[in-house]
């Protein structure tokens, strides 16, 4: 049962980036949003229409211009150890191990030893990578160093996980895979999850919402529940409602792309 108190909570945010003529760009507008503990969402919107800038703002990497950025309540001015982010591009430590890898946040908080052994031996598992303790990230495949990424994250025990398009530089099999995986793991232990991505199916397989963002600057245009059983298997793909919300984000996301297209021309 998820909590009704807002985990993540965005209140009229407003973002801008400076521009090379001394201007600036208005990438964000009036963001209001309110994540449930527990709660799966995703961004989805037009390349461009600030989702990435979004998540940099929740994790505390880049400030914001108006409005505000909650976590638990309270305002966001930096990184924390409740939150963890994990990239499209991997971002491994190439002379390190797996293990090493998965242990690299450990190291950073104090934890050593027989404890960070148990636990990075648990999320190595968890992942799927038993057997590959041992190896360096240019011994594996692109899926296999996304897993890397996601045990290393999963390590710390962050109480909000951060994704930015982690799949997406995989082939369709592997997303299809690594999605499966990330439902069952978030199925475990029901993390707050803000996930990024430009897949409509994988929005759908993954989340209790998908949140649509404008075309820049980007604005909530719609909030879609996801009202698909859990746990996901591979079958609800094929479900005629899956089909339908996968259609409904399709069609929405296209009128947007078209009108924004007409205005431009």
């Amino acid at each position: 049962m998820l909590d009704n108190s807002p985990s993540i909570q965005f209140r009229d945010l407003v973002k801008r980036y400076g521009s090379e003529g001394g201007g600036s760009l208005l990438v964000l507008d009036e963001i209001n949003l309110a994540i449930r503990p527990g709660e799966f969402v995703s961004l989805i919107g037009p390349s461009g229409c600030g989702k990435t800038t979004l998540l940099k703002i929740i994790d505390g990497l880049i400030p914001y211009d108006a409005g505000d950025a909650l976590v638990d309540g309270k305002p966001v001015t930096g990184p924390g150890p409740e939150r963890a982010v994990v990239f499209q591009s991997f971002a491994l430590l190439p002379w390190r191990t797996v293990r090493q890898n998965v242990a690299f946040g450990l190291e950073l908080r104090g934890i050593k030893g027989a404890e960070a052994d148990e636990i990075v031996d648990r999320y190595i598992t968890m992942v799927g990578l038993k057997g590959f303790e041992n190896h360096h990230p240019s011994q594996l495949s692109g899926g296999m160093q996304q897993r890397v990424g996601l045990a290393r994250a999963l390590a710390v025990n962050p109480r909000i996980l951060l994704m930015d398009e982690p799949f997406g530089a995989l082939d369709a099999q592997t997303r299809n895979l690594l999605q499966a995986d990330l439902e069952r793991i978030w199925e475990a232990d029901q993390k707050t999850v803000v996930f990024v991505t430009h897949a409509m199916d994988e929005a759908v397989f993954l989340s209790d919402r998908v949140v649509i963002l404008s075309p820049r600057p980007g604005r909530i245009h719609e909030i879609v529940d996801i009202d698909l059983p859990r746990p996901r298997g591979e079958e609800i793909r094929t479900h005629p409602r899956f089909v339908e919300l996968t259609q409904h984000i399709w069609d929405v996301l296209r009128g947007m792309i078209v009108r924004d297209q007409e205005v431009s021309a």
